[in-house]
């Protein structure tokens, strides 16, 4: 059976809207692709979530296995599976803890009480380095400040007197927060960079015209120069590489706006050393659709209408997500 049958057939059980439909567009988009969940910390709300991606490529592939053999009863079969798994979510949907979970990631910009707040003290540091870091960003530019090192950095503070040192204290906070575990603050994704100080080698990269930002070459351009061509001149790439000095800037910037609320930041931007766009992923938008292009209201375009349509979205962090982070309809998984 074709991918426009199977989506007709799942619809009937109203299943497809799960995640926006993403996850079961990335099912038919890519038979037999890499579809392991990502580990997660052992939270009661999180572990309860159905493997719904599996279960789904499971019940797609016995429907495609049976419909080679011309099976009579494989549709009404795969609609019956279809909707006993969105039974069992909607039980799961039920328990509190698991409401709890899914009304934080929803209100993403809601403070819940049991945020990770972090102390008046530190809360000074962090806008004081973020104050040195931003310093460095304004010497550097924005669209090498994406790639800089750790070390880089602080090489600028010692050889530029409008940057300035990074002071001992500075320097340990960074670290300490590297090395930090993320779930304490409620976000549950792997950790994909394993060192402080890891470099992004220049070979591997290409700056993408006319929007700043770099992507690595082989799987991360080819895949966005095919969305190219799919969508057309109307997608643009939003963020490309970002470096773990960038992701220390700006999810600092997110704990600086949520006034301390390392809960409330990490929903919103994944801490540093946890962001996929170090090792692969990138963002997208509608050119002329600004800072939009970063809410949902990018859903509702007609680039990401033609990205669903042509089956090209995998997205990272879907609306039922559970890596406790907002729903991201811009964020392309690659990796």
């Amino acid at each position: 059976m074709d991918r426009r049958s199977i989506l007709k057939a799942l619809s009937v059980s109203g299943f497809v809207a799960l995640g926006s439909g993403s996850v079961m567009r990335q099912l038919l988009q890519s038979k037999g692709s890499d579809l392991a969940v990502v580990p997660v910390a052992e939270d009661k709300a999180v572990s309860a979530l159905p493997d719904v991606p599996q279960q789904l490529a499971d019940i797609v592939e016995e429907h495609a296995a049976a419909a080679d053999f011309h099976e009579v009863s494989a549709p009404s079969r795969m609609e019956n599976k279809v909707a006993d798994l969105q039974a069992d979510l909607e039980a799961v949907k039920a328990d509190p803890q698991v409401k709890d979970y899914m009304k934080k990631i929803r209100y993403f910009e809601g403070v819940f009480e049991d945020d990770y707040f972090i102390s008046a003290e530190e809360f000074k540091l962090v806008k004081q380095t973020l104050a040195r870091m931003s310093r460095v960003q304004r010497t550097v530019g924005h669209g090498n400040f994406n790639l800089i090192s750790f070390d880089q950095m602080i090489k600028y503070g010692k050889n530029f007197s409008q940057v300035g040192d990074f002071t001992k204290v500075e320097l340990e906070y960074l670290e300490k927060l590297f090395f930090a575990d993320a779930h304490v603050y409620g976000f549950y994704g792997e950790k994909v960079m394993a060192g402080l100080t890891q470099r992004i080698p220049s070979k591997d990269l290409l700056k993408v015209p006319k929007t700043g930002h770099f992507l690595f070459r082989g799987k991360s351009l080819a895949f966005y120069e095919k969305l190219r061509k799919g969508v057309g001149d109307d997608i643009v790439l939003t963020s490309g590489i970002r470096g773990t000095v960038k992701q220390m800037y700006l999810f600092l910037s997110k704990v600086a706006q949520a006034e301390g609320n390392m809960s409330k930041a990490s929903r919103s931007l994944a801490p540093p050393g946890y962001s996929y766009h170090a090792v692969g992923d990138f963002d997208v938008g509608k050119v002329g659709f600004g800072y939009r292009n970063f809410t949902e209201d990018f859903a509702e375009t007609d680039v990401y209408k033609k990205l669903q349509d042509l089956g090209f979205l995998t997205l990272r962090y879907t609306d039922d997500n559970q890596f406790g982070v907002r729903y991201e309809p811009w964020h392309i998984q690659v990796v």
